[in-house]
């Protein structure tokens, strides 16, 4: 039935008032004669409402001149008459029946990739990678080989865990999980040694198992053996063991910063204008003679990419241009001022480097003030556990750093 009355729509149907004191008997006569009729309503016991095909609709009109009812025409609709309707205006017609060839063709490439998942990982190297496989904007979709890309990605990139691709409308999705960076563990039965992270002097050394090659005072560079893995004995010889300790030292941080006494610096006016262009895949039409009233200004760009549905995407992109004017002021600093400043900075800095839970010995400041500018040298002396476990390997004469007994 649903099939029959779609088919009607495309051949077009009238919606009819009929009236009259034998309806009953009229739509007995439809319906012994096979003419297809639905949505009937009864307002009266004289008076009922319904859709009938357009080729019946003659056949109809006999029909109720035979049981002495009326017809009135209430509503026409489907293809033939929106075809009707509009043959005046074949061009806006070949306009939209055109419209609809292209969505068509568009939809069969791929518009817009969304890369997700990504935390250490760079959007643009993903975005060149998936490039160099195969997927980027105007694929055709059946050229897409999902699997192959995935599988070629992963025997790549060992810093990706899992990749899945998908392609809804003309919207691709690249969902990744990165792979966690795991410190190497070394089991207790390993022999292993405990060397140092960075270059430092020895404050504390306190070993659990192993024998201490430093003591306090001792000046040792990174990756220098603090705690051996290896034990002498008079009647054993040689006996390896896994290390275990801790070893306090002195580490310092030095940065440097110079503050020009006299700066040129920028500042932005509050003025602003906007500018609007559109790109078309590879292909740009701007709407605007020239780049910027401002004699200096910065430009901050806003992309907005068409769509119909949210997963059907267009090769066009809206780009909105807003331009900031600003002006450059000239600064000056007095010699104590711009000495605070530059301390301040390198301070900052190798804060970056110490971690919380490390103490901070000492603090050396040197500042030197020259023609136009000054200069800090800030250092820290930090107190903090230099030492590592580092797994024994062994090769055919010699173990890590050390001739075999």
């Amino acid at each position: 039935m649903f099939f029959k009355i779609l088919l009607k729509y495309l051949i077009g149907y009238i919606n009819v008032k009929i009236e009259g004191y034998s309806i009953e008997r009229f739509m007995n006569k439809c319906v012994n004669n096979k003419i297809l009729f639905w949505n009937i309503k009864r307002e009266k016991s004289t008076i009922a409402y319904m859709n009938v095909g357009m080729k019946d609709f003659e056949t109809l009109c006999n029909f109720a001149q035979d049981t002495q009812c009326q017809i009135q025409v209430q509503h026409k609709r489907g293809l033939p008459f929106v075809l009707q309707k509009y043959k005046k205006r074949k061009i806006f017609f070949i306009i939209i029946l055109l419209i609809i060839l292209c969505l068509v063709v568009l939809s069969r490439f791929v518009w817009n990739i969304q890369i997700e998942g990504l935390n250490k990982i760079k959007e643009a190297e993903i975005s060149e990678l998936l490039n160099s496989k195969g997927l980027k904007t105007g694929t055709l979709k059946d050229k897409i080989d999902k699997q192959k890309i995935i599988n070629e990605i992963r025997l790549e990139r060992r810093d990706i865990a899992w990749i899945g691709i998908s392609v809804d409308g003309t919207n691709a999705v690249v969902k990744i999980v990165e792979a966690e960076a795991k410190p190497e563990i070394i089991n207790e039965e390993d022999y292993c040694n405990i060397v140092a992270t960075k270059d430092a002097q020895i404050v504390k050394i306190s070993a659990q198992n192993g024998v201490p090659l430093v003591k306090e005072g001792d000046v040792v560079t990174k990756g220098s053996i603090l705690i051996a893995g290896w034990m002498e004995g008079k009647y054993t010889g040689t006996r390896y063991v896994h290390a275990e300790g801790e070893v306090k030292a002195k580490v310092w941080y030095t940065k440097k910063e110079r503050v020009e006494l006299n700066q040129v610096v920028e500042q932005v006016t509050g003025n602003t204008e906007e500018k609007y262009k559109i790109k078309f895949n590879n292909f740009t039409i701007n709407f605007f003679k020239t780049l910027s009233k401002f004699e200096k200004y910065d430009t901050i760009e806003t992309c907005n990419e068409l769509k119909i549905f949210s997963n059907f995407y267009l090769p066009i992109e809206l780009i909105k241009i807003k331009n900031s004017e600003v002006i450059e002021n000239q600064i000056t600093y007095g010699t104590e001022e711009a000495k605070q400043i530059a301390i301040e900075k390198a301070s900052q800095e190798i804060e970056k480097e110490v971690e919380a839970n490390d103490e901070v010995l000492q603090k050396y400041i040197n500042t030197y003030a020259e023609n136009g500018y000054v200069e800090a040298e800030v250092t820290y002396e930090v107190l903090e556990n230099i030492g590592t476990k580092e797994k024994i390997v062994f090769w055919k004469d010699e173990i890590y750093g050390r001739k075999k007994s």
